[in-house]
């Protein structure tokens, strides 16, 4: 057997969690399957890689040489590999749009202008409830950029060197069904939710802590929550087992309502990242000025939301600063 990559990450992934079992999980083998491709390396390398007992997977003299030489080449195969995919993207002469999103409200306003504005481009979209999942993806050269927000002031991670631009920032609002008692009025105070239920979307940011963190705020524990897609949030709302959280500009829904939550306890703020060594780089203030224009255009479904951002120059559409 001659050794591949493949087998220094599966040595790799024994050595960081300590146990075979915790590796087959994280890799997504079956322990026995692990088990049997270990011992067909071991042979491979001429020994035991790892001293195994109740207490787990330690590496022998052998294991930790073969670790310090995968150590080295993981990172610099994913280098390369990202720096090849970035070159063989510079190398298309026509222009192509790589855009990845989390739950975006302004993705599909955005394609269209592009779109309309450039028929000839490429456009293309990639869905993804994990912010760095698609960092990696634009870090990697997969992608172009990234569409996603962050709740507060916090940032996206800097993990994968992309450059974030902020588009817009929002008050976070409430979605109620129209029969809801509380559904008449202009904006709700959240402890005035102590007692419902909640649905929420699937993420991987901070903004189920910012949601916990603004409930104790306000001198409660949010009940149950409910988790699914978009489509299933809206249903379990539609069918009155609960409420959501949504941003300002969600689309409007027959028989919903969206209401602003008084004091505005969370916001919401809407980021375009891109990685500054990728041909993107060359067209991203283009695709931002899109963005802020995909925006102000999702304002003329909302005239109440709207008429607040002019009483409230502090949010809506953001002039292009760092991040």
């Amino acid at each position: 057997m001659n050794l591949e990559l493949r087998h220094l990450r599966v040595v790799c992934a024994i050595a960081e969690t300590g146990s075979v079992t915790k590796a087959a999980s994280t890799l997504g083998l079956a322990q026995p399957a692990l088990t049997a491709q270990l011992q067909r390396i071991e042979r491979t390398l001429g020994g035991p890689l790892f001293e195994r007992d109740r207490r787990g997977a330690r590496p022998t003299a052998l294991g930790e040489l073969v670790l310090a030489r995968a150590r080295v080449l993981l990172p610099a195969m994913k280098g390369l590999q990202d720096e090849a995919a970035r070159l063989a993207g510079a190398g298309d002469t026509r222009r192509r749009y790589r855009f990845g999103g989390v739950n975006s409200p302004i993705l599909g306003r955005l394609v269209h202008r592009l779109a309309a504005e450039q028929p000839q481009a490429q456009i293309t979209t990639y869905a993804s409830w994990s912010v760095d999942e698609l960092a990696q993806l634009v870090s990697g050269g997969r992608l172009d950029f990234a569409l996603t927000g962050v709740c507060g002031d916090s940032s996206p991670s800097v993990e994968f060197g992309l450059i974030w631009r902020e588009v817009s920032i929002d008050p976070v609002h409430v979605l109620l069904r129209e029969t809801h008692p509380l559904a008449d009025r202009d904006e709700i105070a959240l402890a005035q939710l102590r007692h419902e239920q909640w649905v929420a979307a699937p993420g991987d940011g901070c903004f189920g802590d910012c949601f916990a963190a603004a409930c104790a705020r306000a001198g409660f524990t949010p009940r149950k929550v409910y988790e699914a897609d978009v489509r299933g949030c809206l249903d379990l709302v539609d069918a009155g087992e609960g409420i959501a959280l949504c941003q300002a500009t969600f689309r409007p829904v027959a028989g919903l309502v969206t209401r602003r939550l008084a004091g505005i306890p969370l916001r919401w703020r809407l980021m375009l990242g891109w990685h500054p060594d990728s041909p993107a780089a060359g067209i991203a203030d283009l695709v931002l000025e899109s963005a802020l224009a995909a925006y102000t255009d999702s304002l003329a479904a909302h005239p109440a939301y709207l008429a607040w951002l002019l009483r409230n120059p502090g949010f809506g559409v953001r002039q292009p600063s760092g991040v």
